[in-house]
């Protein structure tokens, strides 16, 4: 069925031929958010900065240090291990008191002693500590503790699977908010490392109890539960994120926090947009009725947040691209919505921050893949001024998705297998003020993405201008050169591509005309 599988990213002609890479390479960049932004905001937000040290550990080197942290942090969980069995108001103080030295021990440097705690057997107590029945701060500091060890290397948050059980048992009702908080935090830590924990976490059944937890009103619960899940749900199969629309409330939780949140919880709500829109066609189709490209828009227009904007661009583009509806029906030139979604795209364009820089470009070369009205909208804006600036001066992977938008731009909406048509006002404009020489670079390139791009941009020129034009700019350009590196090249579709060009415009009979008497 087509909801079980990834989206289709839908591509102009000018990229039917890399339509199917070019989806591949979004949807894998979509999925794979780095594990090192995750550990930041998980040891931002999670690791406790107590107690960072006595004034003989300014004396000490690093190395002295950790041999310091990494022998505190085995005695305190010897003193652990000697308190688990004993009971009475006493000992469960005592108890508390160790577990809180041992988290403070687990936050106090930039590599937490995770691998001496661990080494020492410290798992299995604090699977003792979060039994039900248990003290609500024993539970909460040893669910902190476990947080905190999920946080490490991959073998250190494998060694959590014994806690998992009770981890998400304690997401539920019986359990108060703090402790629920907590142990969604550990869990989404586990879930971040990769998807063998996630699939074992979801065949445990963690899903529902953290989409009930997306839905409160208490901003940091849902932030919390909003967290994991986006870690949960990220791919790259596609099973959890179709699990999640179907749970009762979740998908309306995603809506209303979207639309209403303070920032930094429609931030985390984005991110699960963004996982649901790359991997579910069914979520992408209902994301879209209940006005989700709208409120994308609003925020997209509103926020000067990176931290936000990066994943509204994201979700905004892959609804854009997976459903050519949301161009057809929603994004209609002469709508408000339309207007405003150019205005914020442009003005991410113009941001000094090469992600949004790269993210916004993307989704307008989708605005760009349009109807002909879209492309007529993009090319009379700003923004068209912006992307020829960054072919010219932006990095390489910038670079490229500019290239495909002023390509998009420049190619008429055809159907069929009919070669794409020229738009000649825009093509002629753009090369007319220097586009050129960036799409001949772009064929240059090692990229097998960007030189197919750039190729299939030269033979709009030379076929689009008249009376010969577009064939003497390439040459000018030394566009010949260009394409004749293709000569033997091992890529047979570009090798093919390239010599079918020099062939066909700069063949035996190029120039005759020239010297003929």
């Amino acid at each position: 069925m087509a909801d079980e599988g990834l989206v289709s990213h839908r591509r102009d002609p000018i990229k039917s031929t890399v339509g199917n890479m070019a989806a591949t390479r979004r949807r894998q960049y979509a999925v794979n958010v780095g594990k090192e932004r995750r550990e930041a905001l998980i040891r931002t937000k999670r690791l406790c900065r107590e107690g960072l040290g006595s004034e003989e550990d300014q004396d000490m080197n690093l190395d002295e240090k950790q041999l310091v942290l990494d022998s505190q942090t085995s005695q305190t969980v010897e003193e652990l291990k000697s308190l688990i069995l004993l009971q009475g108001k006493g000992s469960a103080l005592k108890k508390v008191d160790v577990l809180r030295n041992l988290r403070r021990l687990l936050s106090r440097s930039e590599v937490p002693p995770v691998e001496a705690a661990v080494k020492a057997g410290v798992v299995p107590l604090l699977v003792q500590c979060l039994s039900f029945g248990s003290p609500e701060e024993q539970i909460l500091e040893a669910a902190w503790c476990l947080t905190n060890i999920a946080a490490g290397e991959a073998e250190q948050t494998k060694a959590l699977l014994p806690a998992l059980p009770l981890l998400i048992a304690h997401l539920g009702e019986k359990s108060s908010i703090p402790v629920a908080e907590q142990s969604a935090w550990a869990l989404g830590n586990v879930a971040g490392e990769g998807e063998e924990m996630r699939n074992i976490l979801l065949a445990q059944g963690v899903l529902p109890p953290l989409a009930r937890m997306m839905l409160s009103d208490k901003g940091s619960t849902a932030r919390t539960a909003a967290w994991a899940l986006s870690n949960l749900i990220k791919g790259p199969d596609p099973k959890a994120a179709n699990q999640l629309i179907k749970i009762e409330g979740a998908l309306d939780a995603v809506v209303r926090h979207l639309g209403e949140a303070d920032e930094e919880l429609a931030t985390e709500v984005a991110w699960v947009v963004v996982y649901l829109s790359a991997l579910s066609n069914t979520a992408s189709d209902l994301l879209v009725k209940r006005e989700c490209v709208q409120l994308l828009v609003q925020r997209l227009a509103a926020s000067s947040s990176l931290q936000l904007l990066i994943p509204v661009l994201r979700s905004l583009g892959n609804l854009i691209a997976g459903d050519s509806r949301v161009t057809s029906d929603i994004l209609v030139p002469g709508q408000c919505i339309t207007d405003s979604i150019i205005l914020a795209l442009t003005k991410c364009l113009k941001s000094e921050h090469r992600v949004l820089k790269k993210e916004s470009a993307w989704v307008l070369s989708n605005v760009a893949a349009g109807s002909l009205a879209h492309k007529q909208l993009v090319y009379s804006s700003s923004a068209t001024q912006v992307l020829l600036r960054l072919l010219s001066t932006a990095p390489f992977d910038i670079k490229k998705e500019v290239a495909y938008a002023i390509g998009n731009l420049c190619v008429a909406p055809t159907e069929g297998g009919r070669p794409p048509g020229v738009i000649l006002e825009h093509l002629s404009s753009f090369v007319r003020n220097g586009c050129l020489s960036g799409f001949i670079s772009m064929v240059k390139s090692p990229d097998i993405e960007a030189a197919r791009l750039g190729l299939q941009f030269l033979e709009l020129v030379m076929r689009g201008l008249p009376n010969g034009e577009g064939v003497k700019l390439v040459e000018e350009e030394d566009g010949i050169d260009a394409m004749e590196r293709f000569q033997f090249h091992e890529n047979e579709e570009l090798r093919l591509m390239a010599n079918g060009l020099v062939d066909k415009y700069f063949g035996e009979d190029y120039g005759l005309e020239d010297t003929l008497p």
